[in-house]
Order: C-alpha cells, then sequence, then structure tokens
C-alpha cells in the first residue's frame, strides 16, 4: 500500500481529521483505508458533452468528507456501517472496499462497455487511492479521459496528487456565504477552500478543449445547484465564477434539487426548486454575459438522477 502515511494521520481534506484509517479509526468521510464503491456504471444524467451517446464511466464512491444535509447520494455519503465487506450502509446501498488494482479494473471495465469517459464521483478522502489505481489502469491502457466530479471541498495539496492523471474537472460551488455552508454543511470554510481549490483545477485543466463530436477533452465545468429558497446565493456564486474566470470555464447551472426524506422539517429545503425561482437564476446568468453554460430544461429533479446504489458494476460476479 503506497499510499499508507498519507491515511496514517490523515489530512486529506479540509476537516483533516488527523485519524489513523490504516488502524480502522475513521473521521468525517466515515471510510477507511481501502477505495470504497458503491456502484460503477454508465451514466446519462451527466452535462451532455460529458454523458454523450455513450455514458459516463461513473465511479461513485462511498463516504464524503462534506457531508450536506440535503445530499441526494444520503444512502452512500453517510454510511452507518464499518467499511468490512460488501456491506450496507443503513438504506441498502452496498460498499465494496477495492484495491487499487480492482479499482483499475474497475475503470477499465468501463472503458470496454464504451464510457465516454471515467468519472470520479466524490472522491477526494480516496484521492490518494484513486491517484495510485487510475497509474495502474493507464499502465494497462486507460486511455479516455478521466472526470474528477467534486463537491468542491478540497485541499490544493491534494488536488496537486491527481495533476497529469485527471483531464475534466467538475466540481460544485455550493456557497459563498459562510453562514450557509455551516448551516446546510458543517462547514463554515467550504468557501475559501472551494474557491482555492477551483483556481488549482482551472490552473491543472486550462481551457476546455473539446472533440469534433462535441465531447470535452479536457478542462473545468462548475455546478452550481440553486436550492429553494435561496436564489440569492446561487447568482452570487455565477456572478463569481464569471467574474473570476469568465469564458476559461463552463457554469453548470442545476434546478435538479431533490428534497430528501432528512430535510422533511425545512420550511425551504422540503420542497424543490419552483420554475421561477431557476428562471430568475438563468436569467440572471444570461445578464451578466455568461456564454459558456448549461442549462436544466424540464422535469429534472427525478428519481432518474439517483441510481440505485447496489453494487452494480464494482466485481465481476
Amino acid at each position: 500500500m503506497k499510499y499508507e502515511s498519507y491515511l496514517r494521520s490523515c489530512s486529506l481534506c479540509p476537516r483533516e481529521c488527523g485519524v489513523d484509517r490504516i488502524a480502522g479509526e475513521m473521521g468525517k468521510c466515515r471510510m477507511g483505508a481501502e477505495a470504497c464503491v458503491s456502484r460503477a456504471s454508465l451514466h446519462m444524467w451527466e452535462e451532455p458533452c460529458i454523458s454523450g451517446s455513450t455514458g459516463s464511466g461513473t465511479v461513485f464512491f462511498t463516504g464524503c468528507s462534506l457531508g450536506c444535509k440535503y445530499c441526494q447520494n444520503y444512502t452512500i455519503a453517510h454510511p452507518l456501517a464499518e467499511s468490512t465487506g460488501k456491506k450496507s450502509t443503513g438504506a441498502g446501498a452496498a460498499a465494496i472496499p477495492l484495491s487499487e488494482e480492482q479499482l483499475a479494473d474497475v475503470f477499465l471495465r468501463l472503458q470496454e462497455r464504451g464510457a465516454a469517459n471515467i468519472n470520479l464521483v466524490t472522491a477526494a478522502h480516496f484521492a490518494v487511492q484513486a491517484a495510485a489505481a487510475l497509474r495502474v489502469a493507464k499502465e494497462k491502457g486507460l486511455r479516455i479521459p478521466v472526470v474528477y466530479n467534486s463537491s468542491g471541498y478540497e485541499k490544493t495539496d491534494t488536488l496537486k496528487m491527481l495533476e497529469g492523471l485527471v483531464d475534466i474537472y467538475l466540481p460544485d460551488l455550493k456557497y459563498l456565504s459562510p453562514d450557509l455552508a455551516q448551516k446546510y454543511s458543517g462547514a463554515a470554510d467550504y468557501p475559501e477552500y472551494a474557491c482555492k481549490a477551483l483556481a488549482e483545477m482551472v490552473r491543472q485543466a486550462g481551457p476546455a478543449v473539446f472533440d469534433d463530436k462535441g465531447m470535452m477533452l479536457r478542462g473545468v465545468i462548475v455546478r452550481v445547484l440553486l436550492l429553494p429558497g435561496h436564489v440569492k446565493e446561487a447568482c452570487a456564486v455565477t456572478e463569481y465564477l464569471h467574474r473570476e474566470y469568465g469564458e476559461r470555464i463552463y457554469i453548470s447551472l442545476m434546478s435538479q434539487y431533490t428534497p430528501m426524506p432528512a430535510m422533511k422539517d425545512d420550511p425551504l429545503l422540503s420542497r424543490k426548486v419552483t420554475k421561477r425561482e431557476y428562471e430568475r437564476l438563468v436569467n440572471y446568468a444570461v445578464e451578466i454575459g455568461v456564454e459558456n453554460g448549461f442549462f436544466q430544461e424540464g422535469k429534472t429533479a427525478e428519481e432518474s438522477f439517483i441510481p440505485d446504489f447496489n453494487g452494480e458494476g464494482v466485481l465481476i460476479s
């Protein structure tokens, strides 16, 4: 295990829990030493230049160092059981620990199935394991782009471990308000870390590059998830992104917020985003001159955005 030293006193994410994950101690992410995966499949519900016609090869990692209260992948982001064997996280979701060689094989099988790219979903707490697996996979013939799909709550030093291995960064920028970040994600320092992390991602990936079919080969897409009742915050985030990066990045304005059971008593987040709320955000983006953007149309807050985390595609039976 080449990455053991990073996990003896873990500080991979901004939480800096300092736990010994090798010895089985668990910090905020509730994960141990081996990368743990809940699903690996072709996913059609990413941005068009990521999913294309064949689907993005999504690898959903278990656990999360941020832990938003409203997370639509709550069953895997908030694991309740220890990471041993094929176990349930409390709602029927699988969580399968993999060696770096096994994880590399997952990537290669997705490539064989025609995946447009390898999409690492919420891998911050497994960054060193993912980097090791990517090196193995590339040595074995992985040739499609690698997407790093992130909450944005990242340390720049950790992101530097991925330089040369990741082609496309797909982070969220959830909040600029420390108060909202604390309220919904328990991380008042989210804006500070996320803005620095984004700068590092842009430095690594550079300007967007597409192939002749419109598929992204390199670049950065930043997702802005509109939360019900928080149009002003989403507009502030959009303005910041456009002011800081202009057309060097793409901005994806998302209306797909899905109210989860944990938010049933919240006066705002217990409902979906209204059509009027989303129109206000899109109109604002147009007014300030955003050109490189993705908008969502139609009924986007549907179950299709929340896959079954049943271990599909992780191990060969």
